[in-house]
């Protein structure tokens, strides 16, 4: 077992150094300069020149791909004179004019406000993480009572709902589901939801901010709509199956009780490919909820991306990739130990 986390965990290290590659290079080579849009159109050359000093922009691509690397890795080389930034952090040993640092991976600092990349993510990540475990659990909820009903009952009804319900969630892409229903319920419907607003409002007489749940329905709500569709077709789907089984017919002639034997007995092998689906909807969610967070104004990743990408930002976009990259993979990895430990098996492969 220890054999097989280890390597799930140097294959995330694989996957996660493939990622800072891409978005690195990717990032380097798209138009704009950074300096020119932190100092203005009118700026001087000797200003230019200086700023792009201060960000390495004047080193070859090549010699900033290794210092990027130096930044993200725990321990890294670095002169006396840049040690401070890193701060805190661990010196482990000088040879020469250099020192050997275990730190923190740096995001290097935003080229706007000239705070660190960390910082900013790290205000605005538990936004997101809260909006992805809203959505997945509205999802999960309704989507269980949902394919469940359709699979027991198996009415014309129940049959009905779930395919539009499952119809409507793989079709709508999740921009226009956010305009649509930002329109409808916070517009159109007049419910008294707003159709834009974060986890914290500012008080109009200037008392602070005060927590505004309701402000998380609408975005929950939309970036919910696809995983309920998976969830209820899947939840429909293997608990059909699973009423077919040959075990499921010898507890009915056994005279258990209808209703122990769908919870009981068929429930529980038919959630396995929903907890999969389920795992893998809620680490991609966290990459999915850019657009409906920009659409609602919730402050989370996606705004700061969608912001971040608008000024040429580029530290900050590059630190929220890695960040979501980080999550998938520690999902993935997670999930792949659970099936491991319930199941020798996937230890083979």
């Amino acid at each position: 077992m220890a054999a097989y986390i280890f390597r799930k965990l140097l294959y995330g290290i694989a996957v996660l150094f493939g990622v800072a590659t891409l978005v690195f290079f990717l990032f380097n080579i798209l138009p704009g300069d950074p300096a020119q849009m932190m100092l203005g159109q009118r700026a001087d050359k000797e200003s230019l020149d200086a700023i792009r000093k201060e960000l390495g922009l004047d080193k070859s691509l090549g010699m900033q791909y290794v210092g990027y690397l130096n930044d993200l890795a725990p321990v890294s080389l670095h002169r006396d004179v840049e040690i401070e930034k890193y701060a805190p952090c661990l010196k482990i040993c000088t040879l020469g004019r250099v020192t050997v640092l275990a730190k923190k991976p740096y995001l290097r600092q935003s080229y706007q406000s000239r705070k660190n990349v960390s910082a900013i993510l790290a205000q605005a990540f538990p936004n997101t993480l809260l909006l992805a475990v809203v959505s997945i659990s509205f999802a999960l909820l309704l989507g269980l009572f949902l394919g469940i009903m359709a699979a027991v009952v198996n009415s014309d009804f129940w049959n009905k709902l779930t395919l539009l319900v499952t119809t409507v969630g793989m079709s709508l892409p999740s921009f226009f589901a956010a305009v649509l229903v930002a329109w409808v319920f916070g517009f159109l419907l007049n419910t008294g939801l707003g159709m834009t607003g974060s986890l914290y409002t500012v008080d109009e007489f200037g008392r602070g901010e005060f927590l505004d749940l309701k402000n998380l329905i609408l975005p929950a709500l939309t970036l919910g709509i696809r995983p309920l569709a998976v969830v209820t077709e899947l939840t429909r789907t293997s608990l059909l199956e699973a009423l077919s089984m040959d075990y499921v017919r010898t507890a009915k002639a056994k005279g258990l009780p209808r209703m122990r034997i769908v919870t009981v007995h068929a429930l529980r092998n038919a959630l396995t490919p929903v907890v999969t689906a389920v795992s893998g909807w809620f680490a991609s969610l966290m990459a999915g909820a850019v657009f409906v967070e920009y659409v609602f104004d919730w402050k989370g990743i996606g705004v700061v991306v969608v912001d971040a990408l608008d000024k040429y930002d580029f530290p900050v976009v590059m630190g929220a990739v890695l960040l979501i990259s980080v999550f998938l993979i520690v999902i993935n990895i997670a999930v792949d130990i659970i099936y491991a430990l319930l199941d020798p098996r996937v230890r083979l492969t």
